[in-house]
């Protein structure tokens, strides 16, 4: 088993032991029943625009990096990149390596109309479920994770859930898969989970794979305006932006720079 796989498999048995820690104090009807109370908004469509769309993510830790923020307060960041200017939120709900939890989404959700991206290690229809009932209007689908059935089994019961699904691929295969899986929005991560090194040139060599008609969204390693613009450049619609924004200062003015790219 290489070091890549076998992290990934980590997080996935970490994110499915923590769903089914859940389960035991929440049942289905009732998750049911948080579910529809929420309406989703239209997720694919908020990173459609004239400039560069950002999702601006937060998280506690990583476990390339550490911890990000000793005071982790999500509904503030919330109300920070909403002021900034970014198109969608993107929240960690792990909590093993990641420090977060689905009460972060909640919270999120409540500081900001903003749609919210649930990340995290999904494998099971329930976390599609779960993130609908916490006020998420799309979810993260990992290709590497996922054979090619689940793929599709999850991005239908996102769909049948009014959720949209950013399905992150990691090199020419994943892409080939999530394109004929039929996702609309796919993300190319440029962290290599062997090295933990990052390559921006992934997205440009991927890009070409990728039909116009997709929304292509570039994940990882963005460290400011520059490299905003060379992923605009390579044909992005949006990127994803959280270590940057976590170590920053001044958040809201960070991504109202990324977002002024056009």
């Amino acid at each position: 088993m290489s070091v890549a796989t076998g992290l990934l498999e980590r997080l996935v048995a970490e994110s499915t032991s923590e769903m089914e820690s859940r389960r035991a104090l929440v049942s289905d009807a009732e998750l049911e029943d948080r579910a529809e109370r929420y309406a989703p908004k239209d997720f694919a469509r908020a990173l459609r625009r004239t400039n560069l769309a950002v999702i601006a993510e937060m998280k506690q830790r990583t476990p390339s990096m550490g911890v990000l923020a000793d005071a982790y307060r999500p509904e503030h960041l919330a109300r920070v990149y909403s002021a900034g200017g970014a198109a969608a939120l993107s929240v960690l709900t792990q909590e093993a390596s990641f420090g977060g939890t689905l009460a972060h989404l909640e919270a999120a959700r409540a500081a900001s109309s903003l749609p919210i991206l649930r990340k995290d290690f999904i494998t099971d229809p329930r976390q599609v479920l779960e993130a609908r009932a916490a006020g998420a209007d799309a979810v993260l689908l990992i290709v590497a994770a996922l054979p090619v059935e689940g793929l599709a089994r999850l991005m239908d019961a996102a769909a049948a859930r009014g959720l949209a699904s950013l399905v992150e691929v990691h090199d020419e295969a994943e892409a080939v898969a999530a394109v004929d899986a039929g996702a609309y929005i796919i993300g190319v991560n440029h962290r290599d989970l062997r090295t933990f090194e990052v390559d921006l040139g992934l997205t440009e060599r991927l890009r070409d794979l990728v039909p116009a008609d997709r929304i292509l969204v570039a994940e990882s390693g963005i460290h400011g305006a520059a490299d905003a613009r060379r992923m605009r450049a390579a044909g992005v619609d949006a990127i994803l932006v959280g270590e940057l924004l976590m170590r920053s200062p001044d958040p809201a003015a960070c991504i109202e720079d990324l977002a002024a790219v056009r």
